[in-house]
């Protein structure tokens, strides 16, 4: 038996003790249990208790379970909360209607306790799933934002050029789950930066051969510290932290990469990245205008970018400058992405 102290709350809600006393026995050795016998009890335990997963019966006086249900849906407070109806109510109609109002799963009474306890394992373990995923990605973006104000940037960047990378993604074929797949990597784009010293990122003047050598090390940087992993958003991150300074006419770095030699995802984050950084201020530069960057991409179209991904890029220029308009730099922009005090 796990500590009480690390076992997951189940909150159940059913107007007949019988019912309750069945669960209870079923479900204390393993779970930390809260009680409700109406759906008004059950809404408010739920708001502030924050249980991992709601088992729900569906005819409870006053307001349903189904009810109850939707309620918790709508609320921002538990709407990622599972819901699991428990129920004597049997008809195909009754099992569609949970569905439909939100639930995970629908269990008829009398409850199979080996049955009820597997999918309850299997709904808590893919809300384990999510929150590791979600957490993932939250320190994969801030890792990248923080590799962007080393570089005396906001941290608005990694998210514009992020949308921009998915925008194009889209328009020459992925799916939207490639899509955001490419969109939750993009940040990491520049992570290298953390190991090229400050004097090289922060000088204002022009950097020596030297100095140069030293900061295009960050692209290679960038890929060791990402490591190497199986299929999957952070080989894609890693390969797009390698690859995204390669020039399709073979004059990038750090491998000297040719057409389309160059993976993808580093293709398509060169356009981003190098349009956005153009069309920003910068403290040693003034803010290109659109057209400006526009006629510098075409200008390079066959040389530093994919010609194919620069005409694909351009064509969505309306979404583009939804997403600069957006996410331009204001206070209240900034205030958004700003860690909390």
């Amino acid at each position: 038996m796990l500590p009480a102290d690390s076992r997951p709350r189940i909150l159940i809600a059913d107007d007949e003790p019988t019912n309750l006393q069945v669960l209870r026995h079923m479900l204390q050795d393993d779970y930390r249990l809260l009680f409700a016998k109406d759906g008004e009890r059950a809404l408010e335990l739920a708001r502030t208790e924050q249980p991992d997963l709601v088992l729900l019966d569906v005819m409870m006086p006053g307001m349903t379970g189904f009810a109850t249900c939707i309620a918790l849906k709508k609320d921002g407070r538990t709407s990622s909360i599972p819901v699991i109806f428990v129920t004597t109510l049997s008809d195909t109609e009754d099992e569609a209607r949970g569905f439909e109002v939100g639930g995970v799963d629908y269990l008829t009474k009398p409850v199979n306790p080996s049955i009820a306890r597997a999918r309850i394992r299997t709904h808590l373990s893919l809300v384990q799933v999510d929150e590791l995923r979600q957490t993932r990605l939250e320190i994969i973006q801030r890792l990248g934002m923080a590799a962007e104000y080393k570089d005396n940037e906001t941290g608005l960047h990694v998210i514009r050029m992020s949308h921009y990378a998915r925008i194009l993604a889209l328009a020459i074929g992925y799916s939207p789950a490639q899509a955001d797949e490419l969109f939750n990597a993009a940040p990491m784009h520049d992570v290298g930066k953390i190991g090229t010293p400050d004097a090289i990122l922060q000088k204002k003047g022009p950097l020596t051969p030297e100095e140069w050598v030293v900061m295009r090390s960050h692209a290679r940087i960038g890929a060791e510290i990402l490591g190497e992993h199986p299929p999957g958003m952070l080989r894609l991150a890693s390969s797009v932290a390698l690859t995204h300074h390669e020039k399709w006419d073979g004059s990038g770095y750090p491998r000297g990469l040719k057409g389309t030699q160059i993976p993808i995802e580093g293709r398509i984050i060169a356009i981003a990245d190098v349009f956005d950084a153009l069309t920003s201020e910068r403290p040693y530069k003034k803010a290109w205008t659109v057209e400006a960057a526009v006629e510098l991409l075409q200008r390079e179209s066959g040389k530093h970018f994919d010609p194919e991904l620069v005409t694909a890029f351009l064509a969505r220029m309306p979404a583009l400058l939804e997403v600069k308009e957006r996410w331009a730099e204001t206070e209240a922009s900034l205030a958004a992405i700003a860690p909390a005090a």
